[in-house]
């Protein structure tokens, strides 16, 4: 199979640290989208996925799942090691609730707020923006933060006490928050303390 992506991004940071935690990195192409000269906007690229975002897994079969969820939830269940995602019914809900929260109040907050309130990717990317919508997301990322620190006060990770999807796109979240000069408040004692326990494990550390 083949991942489309860009070393570096957020997004495919997600199903990167998916794949090294399966330990299956070496089970998959990866193919570079030059993001930077809009190759992920040519019809080429959305014949692939008409959402023109990396990453893209394509299967061997020529299936293409796109969007990072989707895709790790793939590779949860066709190579082995620990869920990501859980295997009862409850673990999985409370688990895809988290990583829901973190996404959308971390990784989509954040987001929003270097495509739009900051020069983002370039005026060559970035042909709409609305500054006042994006800086009002820097609040939303804010709360999450506090809540994700209120949840790791009682759990060792965000959906209890092994890693998961959810602690992955929290930490996917948090390095784009880095890169858009958003940092964490120094009260979050507990968020500080599980990122870099996060960031000390192989699948990031390397």
């Amino acid at each position: 199979m083949k991942l489309y992506d860009i070393e570096g991004f957020p997004n495919p940071l997600r199903v990167r640290i998916a794949l090294a935690e399966k330990g299956a990195t070496d089970r998959v192409e990866f193919v570079p989208v030059d993001v930077m000269g809009g190759e992920h906007r040519t019809v080429a690229f959305k014949t692939k996925n008409p959402d023109a975002t990396v990453p893209v897994l394509e299967l061997d079969d020529g299936t293409c799942i796109a969007h990072c969820n989707a895709i790790t939830e793939y590779i949860d269940g066709i190579f082995d090691g620990p869920s990501l995602t859980g295997t009862t019914p409850k673990e999985r809900a409370i688990i895809a609730m988290m990583n829901l929260r973190a996404e959308n109040g971390l990784m989509n907050a954040v987001g929003a707020y270097f495509h739009h309130a900051t020069p983002g990717l370039g005026p060559n990317l970035e042909t709409w923006q609305c500054a006042e919508w994006g800086n009002r997301q820097i609040e939303v990322a804010q709360a999450t933060m506090a809540y994700l620190d209120s949840v790791l006060a009682k759990s060792e990770f965000l959906a209890g006490d092994r890693f998961t999807i959810a602690d992955i796109t929290a930490f996917a979240g948090l390095v784009f928050a880095d890169f858009a000069k958003l940092e964490i408040p120094e009260t979050l004692s507990h968020l500080q303390a599980w990122r870099a326990k996060v960031a000390a494990r192989p699948s990031i550390a390397g």
